[in-house]
């Protein structure tokens, strides 16, 4: 469910193969965590050479902050990204309306749906239109 769940599961793994005839064991596991289990629960996480269960122990209990940290500032960066997408498509709507009168739903819809480059360069297509559909042509 989380970093910090993950790393108490393979802590218990290390506790409980622990035994030294489950050393073919630990491997297995160690690989299996590395090669299956890490990736597909954080994605684009740089996972270093490891070789043994207690390894991955150690590396998840050395990450798993670093890691946090890293994906708060990216949900951080991603919302203030949208944020602002947001914020420009709702001001070009404004203007738009004020410039020719309530937008289609269709005129709405693209607005909304736009990137951030794409909004910019209507809101500069805004300033010359002399009709709704000129705003969303490229010049």
């Amino acid at each position: 469910r989380s970093p910090e769940a993950l790393g108490a599961v393979v802590a218990e793994l290390v506790e409980w193969l622990r035994a030294p005839e489950q050393e073919g064991l630990r491997r297995s596991f160690a690989v299996w965590v590395k090669r299956v289990l890490l990736p597909a629960r954080l994605p684009g996480i740089d996972l270093p050479n490891v070789t043994n269960l207690q390894e991955v122990n150690t590396m998840l209990a050395e990450r798993v902050m670093e890691w946090t940290e890293q994906w708060k500032e990216q949900g951080l960066q991603q919302g203030l990204q949208r944020g602002l997408q947001r914020g420009e498509a709702a001001l070009l709507a404004r203007l738009a309306e004020r410039r020719f009168g309530p937008l289609p739903a269709s005129a709405r819809e693209r607005i909304e749906g736009a990137d951030a480059e794409t909004l910019l360069r209507w809101g500069e297509n805004l300033l010359a239109a002399q009709s709704l559909d000129e705003i969303f042509t490229d010049p």
